[in-house]
């Protein structure tokens, strides 16, 4: 008999009986039925759970859709910083669910877990969207409250993740195990919802509310950090009525003891003296009974296969992280409505739910008539290479942007345009250290030039000098600049001199995939503008420059602005997707001022619509892979060694967030090479995979039941078939 089974066994029934005399005990009346649904047999428990459930999902999807352009745009980390803390954050969030279990199963039993951790996790959206208020601190600050609440947040979501689903599975008694399949399939259905809806609803709150004068993470944070206070709140409302198993011992800690001991007994063994034994693991039968022996044998021969897997993860989590930043360089016009970068990744719970009836009632019914034997593990390799497919489309699409979009300036290089806004011709030369001639440009009033010229440095910083023709005028000035930026020299007549500014343009101006805009203001009052209900801006007397201003692409042909004595509208005509504007406002005539546009970097021409072809490869490769698997691993271990698979499948997609981790800081390809490698990688993997699979020799279910298991009712049989039901739905 196996001691760490769940179900009550023969030594309860028999237990001993104390000659010592008992006080009598009162009667106890029998227990009352909790409440059912409608007069079902769903218990209304499972009601709470399911609202809980949806609002959690909700809460962490939400923040997680807007986490990389938070770090892009807000703490201002380059793009391979903040891939990488992505990821780490997701692998922390798949290394918390042990945590979580040990807790609920060996201490506090799932109902507290789940309360107290909730109560962690709501912390952590506090702090986390305190660190997204501008106003409150600088950088640091906001860099400090950003990663403090993350690993609240990843020890909140890890910690209930494995308690919640197998909580409202307690709630059910054994002869409903029909109704209890059916729960499961509400549960996920319940989970693809949140996901679903929170990831198009706060890139909305985060792009299209304005705060601050800049896009809305606070808000993009704090209703999903709501959302987990309205899910705490529901769970706790049900508290009263709820079945609350007592903790039973975690079983992870008893495989990991079985497994530690037999090596440890093994090499204290390692005499020739000594007779061998059949297993590696019967070198525990001296400490761990037979059953729970024979059980671990099983369980291993699974987690073997397992050994390749992080690597198929490793791909799939990067939609929101490398394919969002992807999507920013894209034009999300899609003529009916404009589709925000980090909205793309609503695509996968949408096709999610597509996909899996369409597989499992189509496309394997099809394949199974062709006389195709397609095995799970099969199943498994199809989603691999689809998954690698995907990524080599990625790469595709990515060269693809990259002959669209300028170039950037590297290492020792600057790019420079030059705006003359005096009244007449500027003729203008830029000179080396040594006199040399490196850019010579006439322009006439209020022109630029045509696009921006390429300047080598000699170090990191430089002094270029400039010399100014202006009418019968000479100047020579001198401006500093630094590596890898770009510059506009502005041209202002001073009277009848000539004089010159260096503005530094920001880098990835419109990288966000918006429409960016800036002013110049060569009144000598200060103009305030309202170019939105919600954003504003002033621009200083005398040449002031005002920051970028993100917008919404579209029609503005009346924008209201504002001096110290008068109000006018500006016409700034049309703005298109992710292109970059300059308006320089001036007053040539005796009319209202104008608006001179000019446009520094060009829209974003390939639309966002390229990257469904990749997201639904990934999404078929995750259905034939995921579901696939975790049916095959379950249905290949014994019963009793169920949670041990789920934690050891959560840790192979903690270290395939890993991998990404450690690709994005140490590769140093750039993107669409990083592409083809993760791609490769995973074909090699699935050829690996391939052959461990072909030599892998399947377990029949009822293999796996023990003498006194085959005894066991028709019911009973139910209730194990459910955990495979569960997550294939």
């Amino acid at each position: 008999m196996n001691p760490f089974q769940k179900n009550e066994s023969k030594e309860t029934l028999f237990s001993p009986v104390s000659t010592e005399e008992v006080p009598p005990q009162p009667l106890s009346l029998p227990k009352k039925p909790p409440p059912k649904i409608c007069g079902s047999n769903y218990p209304l428990s499972i009601a709470f759970i399911v609202v809980n459930e949806f609002c959690e999902r909700f809460s962490y999807y939400g923040m997680k859709a807007v986490l990389t352009l938070y770090f892009l745009y807000f703490l201002h980390w380059n793009e391979d910083t903040s891939t990488s803390i992505y990821h780490a954050f997701s692998s922390l969030c798949y290394f918390t669910p042990i945590l979580g279990a040990a807790i609920a199963d060996s201490w506090l039993g799932k109902f507290k877990t789940i309360i107290y951790l909730s109560l962690v996790y709501v912390l952590g959206h506090v702090v986390k969207s305190l660190g997204a208020l501008p106003i409150l601190g600088g950088q640091m600050v906001h860099t400090v409250l950003s990663l403090v609440g993350l690993s609240l947040i990843a020890l909140g979501t890890g910690g209930i993740k494995p308690c919640v689903a197998a909580f409202g599975g307690d709630q059910f008694e054994e002869k409903h195990a029909e109704e209890r399949t059916r729960y499961f399939s509400v549960f996920y259905l319940s989970i693809n919802a949140g996901s679903l809806i929170s990831t198009f609803i706060t890139p909305m709150l985060r792009g299209d509310v304005q705060c601050f004068g800049e896009d809305c993470y606070a808000l993009a944070f704090g209703v999903p950090g709501l959302l987990m206070v309205i899910a705490l709140v529901v769970f706790a409302m049900g508290s009263k009525i709820y079945r609350k198993p007592p903790p039973e011992g975690n079983i992870v800690s008893q495989v990991v003891k079985c497994i530690w001991f037999a090596i440890s007994n093994r090499f204290n063994n390692r005499s020739g003296d000594i007779p061998k034994r059949q297993h590696w693991l019967d070198w525990a039968a001296e400490k761990y009974p037979k059953q729970l022996i024979m059980d671990v044998k099983a369980l291993t021969r699974v987690l073997f296969l397992y050994i390749p897997l992080p690597m198929f993860w490793a791909l799939l989590d990067q939609q929101g992280s490398r394919w969002t930043l992807q999507a920013t360089r894209m034009n999300g016009n899609l003529g009916v409505f404009v589709l925000q970068p980090d909205q793309m990744q609503v695509l996968n719970p949408l096709l999610v739910l597509i996909f899996i009836p369409l597989f499992d009632l189509v496309i394997y019914r099809l394949v199974s008539k062709c006389g195709i034997n397609f095995s799970s593990l099969r199943k498994m390799a199809v989603g691999m290479i689809l998954a690698s497919l995907a990524f080599a489309v990625a790469a595709a699409v990515e060269l693809k942007i990259n002959r669209m979009t300028p170039p950037q300036p590297g290492p020792q290089e600057i790019f420079l345009q030059v705006l003359n806004l005096a009244d007449d011709e500027v003729k203008v030369t830029v000179l080396g250290d040594e006199n040399n001639t490196l850019l010579e440009e006439s322009l006439r009033s209020f022109q630029k030039m045509p696009h921006y010229a390429q300047l080598h440095l000699k170090t990191k910083s430089q002094d270029f000098h400039f010399y100014l023709k202006y009418h019968n005028l000479s100047v020579y000035t001198k401006h500093s600049v630094e590596e890898k930026n770009w510059y506009s020299l502005i041209l202002r007549e001073d009277g009848k001199n000539i004089s010159s500014m260096m503005v530094k343009d920001e880098e990835n101006k419109t990288a966000n995939g918006m429409t960016t805009v800036r002013f110049i203001n060569t009144l000598h009052k200060e103009v305030n503008i309202s170019l939105t209900t919600d954003i504003f801006l002033s621009v200083g007397e005398d040449y002031g420059v005002s920051a970028y201003i993100t917008v919404q692409s579209g029609e503005y042909a009346a924008v209201h602005c504002r001096t110290e004595d008068k109000d006018f509208l500006l016409n700034m005509g049309l703005l298109d997707f992710g292109a970059t504007y300059l308006f320089v406002i001036t007053n040539n005539t005796s009319q209202d001022p104008q608006a001179w546009k000019m446009k520094d970097t060009p829209a974003n021409k390939l639309s966002i619509a390229w990257q469904l072809p990749q997201y639904a490869l990934v999404t078929a490769g995750e259905v034939m892979f995921s579901v696939t698997g975790l049916e095959f691993s379950y249905s290949q271990a014994p019963s009793s060694m169920k949670s041990v698979l789920q934690a050891a499948w959560l840790l192979t997609v903690a270290v395939g967030n890993i991998i990404v981790l450690v690709v994005a800081q140490f590769s140093g390809l750039v993107q669409w090479a990083e592409f083809i490698l993760f791609s490769c990688l995973l074909l090699v993997v699935c050829l690996i995979f391939s052959i461990m699979g072909y030599y892998y020799v399947p377990i029949k279910p009822e293999d796996l039941q023990k003498p006194a298991d085959k005894q066991i009712l028709h019911t009973q049989g139910n209730v194990i078939n459910l955990e495979t039901k569960k997550t294939k739905l």
